[in-house]
């Protein structure tokens, strides 16, 4: 597996030359349509541009149309533009809900051979494929690393507490739902990962949800989603912004202009 994207880069010619196609995603999603694009620059952004500047990004002080964002734009649409990389090509990614984005690799024989999604996504793989099975049939690598300056990054997203009355059994809820006793039991039943250290692996159900809670508690660095942190008018434009650039890189000037022109207003 992969652990660099010079690696994965040889993984994708090396199964363009065999005949095949690497990717398929979809990035439609009802009213949140191009939130599953959002990550793919997410990660990018995060690896090679660092958490100092994925910080300044989302905070509203680093502008859309910086080196930065440009070029993880630009990786991203290398893969995304080219149908020889993603089957069916930019409409394909346009029109496929991101539910059925992976039901490509379960085909006999495979339309694809890499997904790009969150933990979660084996429950779609399973609700569409019912006789799939994880490891044996299909199994997971983390994002890989970019620069070698930020080995071990990690982004994620997370479940969030709210306290709507604020009364002392309230606030003794949440804190033991923090607790490591709380998260085993919350892993256990699967859907989960805890970012405590003092969660035991054995605790995860299954050897993918095992694999995964390593990854997050061993990351060097951890990110949270960009765009769930940046104001919602912001995270709007994000979405509408690789609907345009998916349908036609050309125009990625423009774009990130726009996303400029946004920014300016929305972190106000």
């Amino acid at each position: 597996m992969p652990t660099t994207w010079a690696e994965q880069q040889a993984l994708m010619d090396q199964i363009v030359k065999d005949g095949d196609t690497p990717w398929a995603f979809g990035i439609e999603s009802g009213g949140a349509t191009g939130w599953p694009a959002t990550d793919w620059i997410e990660d990018i952004m995060l690896r090679s541009a660092g958490p100092d500047k994925y910080d300044q990004w989302y905070q509203g002080k680093l502008t859309w149309s910086s080196p930065e964002i440009k070029s993880a734009f630009q990786t991203f649409g290398k893969i995304a533009a080219d149908p020889k990389m993603v089957n069916g090509g930019p409409t394909s990614e346009l029109t496929l809900n991101f539910g059925n984005g992976g039901d490509l690799l379960f085909k006999n024989p495979p339309g694809c051979y890499l997904h790009h999604q969150a933990s979660f996504i084996t429950t779609f793989f399973q609700q569409d494929n019912p006789s799939v099975q994880p490891v044996t049939d299909f199994n997971f690598f983390g994002f890989p690393d970019i620069s070698s300056q930020y080995t071990g990054s990690e982004e994620v997203a997370g479940d969030l507490f709210g306290m709507f009355k604020d009364s002392p059994e309230a606030r003794d809820l949440i804190k033991y739902l923090t607790t490591p006793e709380a998260q085993q039991i919350w892993v256990s039943k699967g859907g989960a990962l805890s970012p405590n250290k003092q969660v035991p692996l054995s605790k995860y159900p299954d050897q993918l949800s095992r694999q995964a809670g390593q990854i997050l508690t061993s990351a060097k660095v951890t990110a949270f989603d960009a765009s769930d942190n940046m104001p919602d008018a912001m995270n709007t434009a994000f979405w509408h912004a690789i609907l345009d650039f998916v349908g036609d890189q050309s125009k990625l000037d423009s774009i990130l202009a726009n996303l400029d022109k946004v920014q300016a207003d929305a972190y106000k």
